[in-house]
């Protein structure tokens, strides 16, 4: 079983698809070069103003370790981090534990 971060975002009106670049080009890359298992992202089917990041961890220290790791680091603080906080309206978070195939099965 791991931990599993389900982060559900509502964007400002129209900016979808620019979010979406800055997660494919910048933000995405910095997650994995710091260890952090992204396991799917992307627009919602029913509105590209809607967008969701899966990230899987070994467990809820393990998450809490990386994030802070991540979110204080030089390479996020002066690279995406206003681009993408910018662009975000409403953030929701859900953290759950699932099985190794369930998170497999989930990536993109």
């Amino acid at each position: 079983m791991r931990t599993v971060e389900l982060l559900q975002y509502i964007l400002q009106p129209g900016t979808g698809q620019e979010f979406h670049e800055i997660m494919v080009r910048k933000s995405a890359p910095l997650h994995r070069e710091a260890g952090i298992d992204i396991v799917a992202f992307g627009c919602s089917l029913h509105d590209e103003d809607s967008y969701y990041l899966l990230r899987a961890f070994n467990n809820i220290e393990h998450m809490k370790t990386s994030q802070e790791a991540f979110y204080g680091s030089e390479a996020w603080q002066k690279g995406p981090r206003v681009a993408i906080i910018e662009r975000i309206k409403i953030s929701v978070k859900s953290v759950m534990t699932l099985p190794e195939t369930v998170i497999d099965g989930l990536r993109s």
